[in-house]
């Protein structure tokens, strides 16, 4: 089965799913580790976003929060560093302070999920995935500690590791590439930017759309940027005339640029070897008009 080559995810982690568009990516990424069905409802700006790689503040790819009011942290990691561990417990605890406003009782902390995709061995372990997070465990009798029943009513939680932040390292190296269930479907593509067809992992698919386009030639790219603008403006037309119930005359130059780029589009996707059903798909031409291309 054949697979295409893909943008590099990291990258497109840091800048394509800021927008609102593509929340559908990350959220099928972050319910298939964190085996819940996790919808975004916000991407946060914080001084933990800075660029500059040697800032020192809580540095990290991505923060948004879901809609159980939990903070997530992503981070992707290539270069090895020997204190990373105490990093990311510094990056969380930063989330915290930042996100409790002076003067709030402690029932108001947050809960903080810290994930980070690491291109580097850290640590000793067979595992491509580690979970961590704090538990209360009896010396003697061996049990774990439990909220109270009035706790549990409070916070909607039964024991205290649920309110405490927890950590994921998938150390994508150490994937034998074989993608033995859906979370293993993702590990391969952020360990070798491809998506295999049969991949049926929620998120994957969206992902090898917007990643196929911007694997495009810049030219190519350009083309089909310019095609997705005149699809938003012409169903923008559509909805006013609808509403208006006419059109004037400067629509039809409009119309004849918008099949120009319908046509420039398809040249660029039939030049990246892009299946016949894609490009139609994309332009809505029929194949009789692609072909004479």
């Amino acid at each position: 089965m054949n697979t295409r080559k893909l943008v590099s995810f990291d990258w497109a982690l840091k800048r394509l799913l800021r927008s609102k568009a593509n929340y559908e990516i990350l959220e099928g990424f972050l319910s298939e580790l964190l085996r819940d069905d996790i919808q975004i409802l916000e991407l946060l700006e914080s001084e933990g976003n800075r660029d500059h790689p040697r800032d020192r503040a809580n540095r990290v790819d991505l923060k948004v929060r879901n809609r159980n009011q939990e903070i997530l942290l992503i981070e992707v990691q290539y270069e090895r560093e020997f204190d990373f561990l105490q990093r990311i417990l510094f990056a969380t605890a930063k989330a915290i302070t930042e996100h409790l406003v002076m003067g709030e009782p402690y029932d108001q902390v947050i809960k903080v999920i810290s994930i980070n995709i690491l291109h580097f061995d850290l640590g000793h372990g067979k595992d491509y995935v580690y979970h961590g997070k704090t538990r209360f465990l009896g010396l003697h009798h061996h049990d774990e500690l439990r909220l109270n029943n009035r706790q549990q009513e409070l916070f909607g939680r039964r024991y205290p590791h649920e309110l405490y932040p927890e950590y994921y390292l998938l150390k994508v190296n150490q994937f034998d590439d074989i993608a033995r269930d859906s979370l293993d479907e993702w590990i391969y593509l952020l360990k070798n930017q491809e998506v295999k067809e049969e991949f049926r992992a929620r998120g994957l698919r969206e992902a090898k759309q917007v990643l196929d386009i911007l694997n495009l030639e810049e030219k190519e790219r350009r083309a089909y940027e310019q095609y997705a603008e005149d699809l938003s403006y012409q169903a923008s037309l559509y909805h006013s005339s609808y509403h208006d119930g006419r059109l004037d005359g400067r629509d039809e130059g409009r119309e004849e640029g918008r099949e120009e780029h319908k046509m420039e589009m398809a040249k660029a996707m039939k030049a990246g070897q892009e299946p016949m059903g894609k490009i139609q798909k994309y332009t809505q031409l029929s194949i009789e008009e692609i072909e004479k291309l």
